[in-house]
């Protein structure tokens, strides 16, 4: 049968042709294909039709019958450049507005929720030790990645998802052209000579460095260092959690699903600013932009998850155990810190 022989694209509008045993293509004189349960299509004729025509088969009242659409969309840049290849978002623009909501409720309602939580049971931050603190901190991020995850699967995962849309798969690490780890690794040299070089130009031109006292990184001092719990706790939140969730939702689904309308470097710049200002730290809106910026340029030559992740997390992991080290080590890590 043709369901067999033939693996289709997402289903478009087209029209349908029916047959019972032959169907013969006319601009495509030399070849004549069969539709017999015993015979299979030739290969050369099959790669040539993929590259012109959606072949979709479809059952209906006892009849096979083949659907024909161009997928010249899908096959953007296919002898190009991977990087601009665009995604095939099977999701309408409905699906994709109530996902973003959705994700950015249920972070706030979960926040909310922990918050009225620890006045019920009488907790109160300011009494915790350090390692306590660091602890709940963990648990925080960790429920609100699930939280927010679930949301965005059970809203946006379907049968007709393609494969490459949440896509975390950890072979060929070393492909030349879509090797997720190999990739990872060009990200992140790229992302620190950007951001350095960014650092750089605006100390330049504003001739100091911008006040940090709304960063993250500052806020999360007293916990650098002051034990091994603590920084195993912050390594946990700031190398796995934050990046699988920020990753997910900011580039596997949000940047994908701008592909549906805007070209792949657009969607990486938008992407990247919305995950800029979602920090909420103006004076680092710079770096997290050109970091934002390297995370989609990797997702986009790889189409999969786990090559931003791996950026993401080296990036987030390796400024806290440098810390930690010039911690140890007797520098001041708050004055390195703003000084930066």
């Amino acid at each position: 049968m043709v369901g067999t022989l033939l693996t289709s694209l997402p289903q478009t509008s087209c029209p349908i042709m029916f047959f019972t045993s032959k169907i013969h293509l006319p601009k495509y004189p030399p070849h004549k294909t069969n539709f017999h349960s015993n015979q299979s299509l030739n290969h050369s004729y099959l790669n040539d039709l993929s590259s012109i025509i959606t072949i979709k088969p479809i059952q209906q009242k006892g009849f096979s019958c083949v659907c024909f659409s161009s997928s010249s969309r899908n096959n953007d840049n296919k002898e190009g450049w991977p990087i601009l290849r665009r995604w095939d978002v099977p999701w309408n623009w409905q699906t994709i507005s109530l996902s973003s909501l959705a994700c950015g409720f249920s972070f706030a309602l979960t926040g909310f929720i922990e918050a009225a939580a620890m006045q019920y049971v009488g907790l109160k931050i300011e009494e915790l030790t350090l390692d306590e603190k660091a602890e709940l901190l963990f648990v925080d991020q960790a429920i609100a990645t699930v939280a927010v995850l679930t949301v965005l699967y059970t809203l946006t995962n379907s049968s007709a998802l393609p494969d490459d849309i949440y896509r975390y798969d950890v072979k060929e690490p070393f492909d030349l052209r879509r090797g997720w780890l190999l990739w990872a690794g060009i990200g992140l040299i790229g992302a620190i000579l950007a951001i350095s070089a960014t650092g750089a130009a605006l100390s330049f031109f504003n001739g100091e460095a911008p006040p940090r006292e709304t960063d993250a990184l500052v806020r999360l001092l007293p916990l650098i260092g002051s034990s091994t719990i603590s920084t195993a706790c912050l390594v946990g939140v700031t190398g796995v959690l934050a990046p699988v969730f920020e990753e997910t939702v900011f580039r596997g689904f949000f940047m994908v699903s701008l592909t549906k309308w805007l070209p792949t470097p657009f969607a990486i710049i938008i992407s990247a600013a919305v995950f800029a200002v979602a920090h909420l730290t103006p004076g680092e809106f710079p770096q997290l932009f050109i970091l934002g910026v390297a995370l989609g340029l990797s997702y986009a030559q790889t189409h999969n998850l786990l090559t931003p992740i791996i950026i993401h997390a080296l990036w987030n992991s390796g400024v806290i155990l440098l810390l930690t080290f010039l911690l140890l080590q007797g520098y001041d890590i708050r004055e390195l810190i703003q000084s930066s």
